[in-house]
This record gives C-alpha cells, sequence and structure tokens, in this order.
C-alpha cells in the first residue's frame, strides 16, 4: 500500500537537505532572480529531462533525479520571491530561508493532498514522461502570465503554477523511487 503522505515528505526532506547545502555554500544568492528567471531555472531543468527521456541518451551523465529535485527547490524559491518580492538583492538569513522553505514546502504538501484526495491519487498511473509534459505546460502557463504582467482572466496565478510544478516533480521523484526512505 502506497502512503503518499510518508514518501511526499521523504522526497522533501532530500530535497530542503540539498537546499541547505547549497546555501551554505552559496548564501541566498538566488534572491537576485526574478521570477521570470526562476521559471526559465526550470524550464531549463525540465527541458533536459524530456531531451533525455525522447533521446535515451544522458551526455552528462548526471541522474534525472537531481533535475526534479532542483525543479522542487527552484519552485520554492520562486515562491518564497512571491512573498518577498524581487525588487531587491538582498540575500536573507539561512534560517529565515529555512523557514521560508518549510512554510512553502508544507504548503504546497497541504495543496497536494486536498487534490491528491480528489483525483484519487491519479498520478500514480501517469507515466514520468507524462508528468514532465505537464511541468512544461505549467511553466508555458507561467512564462505567458508573466509577459501579461502577473495578471489573468479566469486562471490560477503564478503561485499555483508554482505548487503544482512542484508536486508534479515530487510525484515523478516518488514514481523514480526516491520516495523511499
Amino acid at each position: 500500500m502506497n502512503n503518499t503522505s510518508i514518501e511526499y515528505d521523504n522526497v522533501l526532506k532530500k530535497s530542503r537537505k540539498l537546499f541547505v547545502a547549497k546555501m551554505q555554500d552559496y548564501g541566498t544568492s538566488w534572491r537576485v532572480m526574478r521570477l521570470p528567471s526562476l521559471t526559465d531555472q526550470i524550464f531549463i531543468k525540465a527541458n533536459r529531462i524530456r531531451s533525455i527521456q525522447q533521446s535515451g541518451v544522458n551526455m552528462v551523465g548526471e541522474d534525472l533525479t537531481g533535475e526534479f529535485i532542483a525543479i522542487v527547490n527552484y519552485g520554492i524559491m520562486a515562491l518564497i520571491q512571491c512573498e518577498l518580492g524581487t525588487d531587491t538583492t538582498d540575500e536573507i538569513p539561512p534560517k529565515q530561508a529555512e523557514e521560508l522553505y518549510d512554510k512553502y514546502a508544507f504548503a504546497t504538501k497541504d495543496l497536494m493532498m486536498k487534490k491528491n484526495h480528489d483525483y484519487g491519487e491519479a498520478w500514480r498511473s501517469m507515466r514520468v514522461s507524462s508528468m514532465t509534459d505537464v511541468i512544461l505546460m505549467k511553466i508555458n502557463r507561467l512564462k505567458q502570465i508573466e509577459d501579461n504582467n502577473g495578471k489573468t482572466q479566469v486562471s490560477e496565478g503564478v503561485d499555483a503554477n508554482y505548487s503544482d510544478i512542484i508536486n508534479y516533480a515530487v510525484f515523478c521523484l516518488i514514481q523514480l523511487g526516491l520516495g523511499e526512505e
């Protein structure tokens, strides 16, 4: 029997561990990034994943799980930037960054649990390649919203799309076995 909540937590724990380790190396230098730049970083990662899925060739040799973890972390950074704004290049203290990471990781998981209930864990029957395509579609939506200066007529905003991207990346990681202890 699958336990999505536990698997999700395991993936987030591994993603957070990398986030904290990189923060020790680089600080919170990502604070300089505007939302379109973070969207583009997520696009680069998702596009690499799709390219490797289609060709079957991985010239760099890095595992695709690292790319999905990067998508999770860039998505959480984007949600933090939505809250703090991107009108400054000031870094934030690591403790604050970790607290904000946890806040948005929890909020995104909460959203997933609600949607997962309503959709009946349909993602478990999806292929990782299909979920990669959904991530790319959400990125294209984000780009359109960003090109419209963040305004939407009837659609969800940027934060909802980042949250969905994070959740699909976590689903991919669970499908790839990273949700296990």
